[in-house]
Parts: C-alpha cells; structure tokens; sequence
C-alpha cells in the first residue's frame, strides 16, 4: 500500500499527502471539534452537546443562543487560537533548534514577553488595559531580536540559541519577580494571574484581534515547511542544498516569536503547550516539519481547550487559571524528556 495519496490541481500544481499524516490530523481536528462542544455545553447552565450543535448551525433556542454564543464561544475560541499559536510556535523552534527540549517558553521569548506585560500592568497603573496584548507582543519580539543579535557570531547556530535562550529565560524571570516585589499588593495579584495563564474574561474583540495573526503566521509557516525540513539535516546539508540558511533560520524564529506574541498577549504566560503539542505530533508522524506543522497545531488546541475545561468546572465555582493545569501536565513531561535525552 503505498503511503502517499497524490493530489493534482490543473496542469501545473500537484502534491502528496502523506495517509498517516492525514489521518492523525484528521483525528486531531475532529477530537477539537468534540471538545470544543463539550466545552461550549459545560457551566452553571449546562446545555446538551446536541443543543449546541443546534446553535452553532442557528437553530437552536434563544436561551441556549445567548449563552453560547456571547459568553462562551469567545472563550472556546481563543483557547483554539492561543493553543495552536503556542503549538505552532514550540514546532518551528524545535525544527530549528533541532531539539525536542526547545520551546518558546524554555528559550526565553515568553519570558520577554511576561516582562512587558508585568512591566506594563506595575509600572502604568492608570493605563488602559487595551495596551496589554500589544506591549506583550513587542516584549516577544524585542526579546528575539536580543536573542538572534546575542547568539550572532559568524552566523547563528543552534547550540548558541540555545544557550543564550535559556540565559534570558532566567534573566527574565528575575527581572519579573524584582518588578513585583516593589509593587503594591493589588497588583501583584494581576500580574501573577497573568503570568499563570488565563482566558478568563476573553470577548469578541480578543478574538477579531488574535485571529487574523494566528492564521496567517501559522500559513506562512507551512509554506517555508520545506526549509525548516532541510535545517533539520543539518547546517552543513542545508548550506550545500543552498539554503540561505542564516537568513531562514532568522526569518522562523521571528514568526515562531510573533505566534509566541500573539498567544500570550491574550492568554497569559501558560507553559509547555509549545513543548508537548509539537513533540506528541513527531511521535505520532515523523519528524517531517510539514505534517508536525498543522498536527501540533490542533494538538495544543486540544491541550489548552481540555485545560480550560479542566479549570472552568473542576474546582466550581472557583476558577483555576488555565495554566496550572498545562503546568501540571507539562512539569512531568519536561522531566521525561530531560531523562530521555540525557546522553545526547
């Protein structure tokens, strides 16, 4: 049985789609989709997933509308974007890191981040809370700029990535426990929720802002699969196919940074969706960025909806930040793979 299913459009375009790939993304899409109805049914009001369904083709009851339509679905669907984002993000780092360890989080792009959203929320108190998802967002960029220019010498190499990424993670973390300590008490309460991870609260305009970023970042990114395909065989490989391997190397790392942006400038600090989606996707498929790409990406959808789940209904009617539970889930992972590679 051959393992490629040849797609042609016209004379001129034509491709192939690996059949196990296909699959395991398929199987990915349509357990989101379970979930995010299950999600969309679960509350004080609890609303049968067949109620839901029926709302969401708009024929369901005025009552159930409102709520699923206004409260809950903005929710449900930043969890989709900020964990595909994430996911995304941990699967172009890891391919040109070439290391299973490397995320966003662990290389200190998040950490940027949480220092200007912590900086933003106890510096400028009086501030409009507007500005918080796009200083969050400058924080990532910023940091990868530092990150590329500090790990530049006669070009950029992974090992220096990630050697430098793991030093402004600490920097970071640092500078944000300095920042709340001098705050007052109040404050220090929303900056540690942010740093947690949190979509509570989250309306249709964090969805109109994030949405059109989520996807076009993540398309790009399926389009430049093939040179993340090639850096993985390698710097000298990638260099003798004739890969500009510097300026590619750079040009990912400043999507995977703006993925990175966008997600935690609505969601919040939540860790290790970027490091499990994309590793559980390579255990599933291969090592091939193109297939990991879209797998990895409705993988942390499913990660961060189930957390959120978890966090809305587990511990009603408190709400436990959605962070913890991806914390708890990532921490023991974490620890498998530094024990799994620790003779590499």
């Amino acid at each position: 049985m051959k393992p490629y299913l040849p797609l042609r459009f016209g004379k001129r375009f034509s491709f192939q789609l690996h059949k196990k790939t296909l699959l395991y993304t398929t199987i990915a899409l349509l357990l989101a989709l379970a979930v995010a109805v299950v999600s969309l049914g679960m509350g004080e009001m609890k609303i049968a997933p067949l109620d839901v369904v029926k709302v969401l083709l708009g024929i369901g009851s005025e009552e159930n509308a409102l709520v699923v339509q206004q409260f809950r679905l903005p929710r449900i669907l930043i969890a989709v974007l900020v964990g595909a984002a994430l996911a995304a993000a941990g699967a172009i780092m890891q391919g040109i890191i070439r290391n299973p360890l490397a995320s966003p989080d662990v290389l200190g792009v998040a950490g940027g981040a949480s220092v200007a959203a912590v900086g933003f929320l106890l510096i400028f108190e009086t501030a409009s809370i507007k500005w918080l998802p796009p200083t969050a967002f400058l924080g990532a960029m910023l940091t990868t700029f530092l990150l590329y220019a500090l790990s530049w010498k006669k070009g950029v190499t992974p090992l220096r990535l990630v050697m430098i990424g793991v030093g402004i993670k600490i920097a970071a973390g640092a500078l944000v426990t300095i920042l709340i300590m001098f705050s007052p008490f109040l404050l220090q309460n929303k900056a540690l929720l942010w740093l947690t991870g949190s979509i509570y609260g989250v309306d249709w305009n964090d969805v109109f802002m994030i949405l059109p970023w989520v996807v076009i970042l993540i398309a790009v990114a399926a389009v430049l699969a093939r040179r993340v395909n090639i850096q993985q065989l390698g710097d000298d490989v990638a260099t003798s196919l004739g890969s500009a391997l510097q300026w590619d190397r750079f040009l990912l790392l400043m999507i995977c940074a703006a993925l990175t942006g966008t997600a935690v400038s609505v969601g919040g600090d939540i860790s290790f969706v970027a490091l499990l989606a994309p590793h559980i996707a390579k255990q599933l498929i291969g090592p091939s960025f193109g297939g990991t790409l879209p797998l990895s990406a409705f993988l942390g959808a499913i990660i961060v909806l189930a957390a959120d789940l978890i966090a809305r209904t587990a511990f009603s009617p408190i709400e436990v930040p959605v962070g913890v539970f991806t914390s708890a889930i990532g921490a023991p992972f974490f620890i498998y793979l530094l024990y799994k590679n620790r003779n590499r």
